[in-house]
């Protein structure tokens, strides 16, 4: 597996923490539950990770 791959692990890392520090209600942030909001910021980090990952792979590259 490429350097690059295991950059993929992130999102995954990101959702498992948050579950264990975030699953609260009480801090709000922007009017959302924190776990509801670490749960939106974990898919916008998943979509930037995976397009990285995309651009650093010399596959993808135009022939």
């Amino acid at each position: 597996m490429k350097l690059h791959h295991w950059l993929a692990v992130i999102p995954f890392l990101l959702f498992l923490g948050g579950s264990l520090f975030a699953a609260r209600v009480q801090p709000f942030v922007l009017g959302l539950p924190l776990f509801v909001a670490w749960t939106i910021g974990c898919v916008i980090a998943t979509a930037a990770v995976m397009w990285l990952v995309f651009r650093l792979d010399p596959a993808n590259r135009a022939p």
